[in-house]
């Protein structure tokens, strides 16, 4: 991140979680906004945009999951952490596959969701460095770490954090195969939890806003024994 202070939105129909969380996050030097559904995040979401959303799983009428499908489905690429109740791993799942970034199962404790929240953010900031300062084609696709835009045949197509920070992993790679657990390190992050289904369903639907072929795929292909590699990648 740069000096600018990050903006963090937190989405919760408790009014005392939310007034929690928020005070909480600013006293660890985020300006936060709470809000307490979709249509009120949507309005703060219009006067100014985020740097990452903390959004409640069960809430009434739009829940969390109907809210990210929503959200990314409009093209609305901001980091998501969700928050829930429920522990079960296919929940956990079904959320990354909506679209969100990390997943937080409730009662947390304040440290942690700030040490997620930091997470997402190391991740999807643009940082110095060389990787970062180099692109990438591949089939008809250029990649641009830095400026975190991909594009294909000059036309942009938009990408959730996390299949961003997947993409970029993979292009590093340098058409070497990596493991899950590598994928987990380089892309996710050492402090995320994230499990090898995770990264798989992160791959399916990257596969599909690519529109590779998930039978016989032409780009992310599936090195079976050790893991995924990005085919025919070139830095540029």
């Amino acid at each position: 991140m740069n000096a600018r202070t990050p903006r963090i939105i937190v989405v919760d129909d408790d009014p005392e979680l939310r007034a929690l969380i928020q005070r909480f996050l600013g006293e660890h030097g985020f300006a936060v906004r709470a809000v307490l559904d979709g249509t009120a995040l949507d309005t703060a979401l219009s006067r100014e945009p985020a740097d990452a959303l903390v959004l409640d799983l069960m809430m009434p009428g739009e829940d969390g999951l109907a809210i990210c499908r929503r959200l990314r489905a409009s093209g609305e690429d901001v980091p998501i952490l969700m928050l829930t109740a429920r522990g079960d791993p296919v929940d956990r799942i079904i959320g990354l596959e909506m679209g969100a970034d990390d997943y937080l199962a409730k009662p947390f404790t304040p440290r942690e969701l700030v040490a997620r929240i930091n997470a997402i953010l190391r991740r999807t900031a643009p940082r110095g460095g060389t990787e970062r300062d180099r692109r990438f084609s591949f089939g008809p696709f250029l990649l641009n770490p830095a400026a975190m835009t991909l594009h294909r045949d000059a036309m942009p197509i938009t990408l959730s954090s996390r299949e961003f920070a997947l993409l970029v992993a993979l292009a590093n790679a340098g058409g070497r195969p990596l493991s899950r657990a590598q994928l987990i390190d380089r892309a996710l992050g050492r402090d995320a939890e994230v499990t090898d289904r995770a990264i798989d369903v992160q791959v399916m639907r990257l596969r599909k806003t690519l529109g590779d072929d998930s039978t016989e795929p032409a780009w992310i292909r599936t090195v079976w024994g050790v893991g995924y590699m990005l085919a025919d990648v070139r830095p540029c």
